[in-house]
């Protein structure tokens, strides 16, 4: 007899209420194993690939790719009976071959019973799984990135009257949603099935967005892969006009408009800053500096073994300097709580640096960086861009910031006014590094100059600290001896 379980889309960390379907790794009838990756969505901070929390037979995609849904709202159907679970439960042939019993299918996480030695019924309480109850508790393991409890996580309350009702609706559709019938290579799997376009998921996704038809496109990547730069390029052809009925409006020139949805990263952003800026009364303080002896010292940094394969840049000592003056002035690096009434002093740095990715802007932290040493550091910063760039950056890597630097330089701009990352009281801004003018040793010469911006909340700061603050960064970026002497 059949016992189908509906997995609910799980709360992955920091509060979450909502996410978008980006792509099904499954389809109805394929065999699943306990922590096999079955969808990637798209929470408000980054990308996130859910394993399978039971094995067995998918019956039923409830919700679409490209739809938002609140958390705790069903998203799969998988039957989970002996018959239909005996492949992935005894080591039986799952979707990529035969798995031996009690062994983790290549490309999955091991489970947390595995890594950590967890009471075996603890998967029988996860949130986020439903179905009817088994006559006794079967041996599951705990999945890897469930870990947050009934109770532990307070949201947000949820925007709409209806029971899941996120931006998509939330509804589970009435009819099971079946995705074309095709092998991740393209291969059409059933007759009479058009074969679906071979591209990757981020792909799609910009191709839905910009309202691209793949199916109409011919790919330029390997064996025929549609391409983000293909996907593009269609949109940006000109539009051919529809001919006008006799109760047309004015024509539309040529270029028209674009609509895209706000969600995801774009729409956490907007929300942050908007509520940064109208909560925090912003204060910039400027500050143009000589930069010559930093330039060089990053040079020489590069040429030690220490820092083989990190590449250092000239953020890696504005971020130590910025610290080092944190250690002088720690009410900078401090937070407002309206609740309590109180000013909440960090004596810990965990480091924000804002990032422009394709998804919008992130501002992952590095945790404790004010206890790294140089060369750790230049490593951090290089792994958080990375993962940044690949829109593989945690939640958690996401939240618990107290104090950030954003490079506007690297856009070519000489400075600006960054606004507060939510939660903090500062933000410094470094502009692009460039030959100028510039009294040296009381002659005129040609030196490396930049501008730093630094923005700071005035019910915590004030004038003097900010500014006692912003001279201590140019003072140790003027010259580098300095940090060796505050440190």
């Amino acid at each position: 007899m059949a016992e189908v379980k509906q997995f609910k889309l799980p709360d992955v960390g920091e509060g979450l209420t909502e996410a978008d379907i980006v792509s099904w790794k499954v389809k109805p009838g394929d065999q699943v194993t306990v922590n096999q990756v079955i969808v990637e969505i798209e929470t408000a901070k980054s990308l996130v690939e859910l394993p399978s929390p039971f094995g067995g037979v998918v019956t039923e995609l409830l919700v679409p790719e490209g739809q938002s849904v609140d958390v705790g709202t069903p998203i799969i159907a998988v039957d989970v009976s002996a018959d239909a679970g005996a492949g992935s439960s005894a080591g039986g042939p799952g979707p990529h071959g035969t798995v031996p019993a009690g062994s983790t299918p290549a490309g999955t996480a091991p489970t947390t019973q595995a890594a950590t030695g967890v009471q075996d019924d603890s998967a029988a309480r996860e949130p986020g799984i439903h179905g009817s109850p088994a006559p006794k508790i079967e041996r599951q393991a705990v999945l890897v990135g469930y870990g947050v409890k009934l109770g532990t996580t307070t949201r947000r309350p949820r925007k709409g009257g209806k029971a899941g009702g996120g931006s998509g609706g939330g509804a589970v559709p009435a009819e099971p949603v079946t995705p074309p019938a095709s092998s991740g290579n393209g291969a059409s799997g059933r007759a009479g099935t058009t074969e679906r376009p071979m591209a990757k998921p981020p792909v799609r996704k910009l191709a839905k967005d910009l309202g691209v038809d793949l199916a109409a496109l011919t790919g330029s990547g390997p064996e025929g892969t549609i391409t983000r730069e293909d996907v593009q390029a269609a949109a940006a052809a000109p539009a051919v006009a529809e001919a006008a009925g006799p109760l047309a409006g004015p024509a539309v020139l040529a270029g028209g408009e674009e609509r895209m949805p706000i969600r995801g990263v774009r729409k956490h952003t907007a929300l942050a800053v908007s509520s940064s800026a109208f909560t925090a009364p912003h204060v910039t303080e400027f500050l143009r500096i000589d930069v010559t002896e930093t330039m060089s010292a990053v040079q020489r940094l590069r040429e030690l073994p220490e820092f083989e394969g990190w590449r250092p840049s000239p953020l890696l000592l504005v971020a130590k300097a910025l610290m080092l003056a944190v250690a002088r002035h720690p009410m900078i690096n401090s937070s407002w709580d309206e609740a309590a009434q109180e000013i909440v002093v960090k004596h810990y740095v965990n480091l924000g640096i804002a990032a422009a990715t394709d998804r919008g802007l992130l501002v992952p932290n590095i945790k404790n960086a004010h206890a790294m040493s140089l060369p750790a550091l230049a490593r951090a910063l290089s792994e958080l861009a990375a993962t940044a760039r690949s829109g593989k950056t945690p939640p958690a890597d996401l939240a618990r910031g107290t104090i950030t630097i954003t490079n506007v330089g690297v856009f070519g701009v000489d400075t600006g006014t960054p606004i507060l990352t939510p939660g903090e009281s500062a933000i410094l801004a470094l502009g692009q590094v460039k030959e100028a003018p510039w009294v040296h040793e009381g002659a005129l010469a040609v030196r490396q100059v930049t501008t730093l911006a630094l923005s700071f909340d005035h019910r915590i700061v004030d004038g003097d600290l900010g500014s006692a603050v912003l001279r201590d960064i140019g003072a140790m970026l003027t010259d580098p001896v300095r940090m060796i002497a505050w440190a």
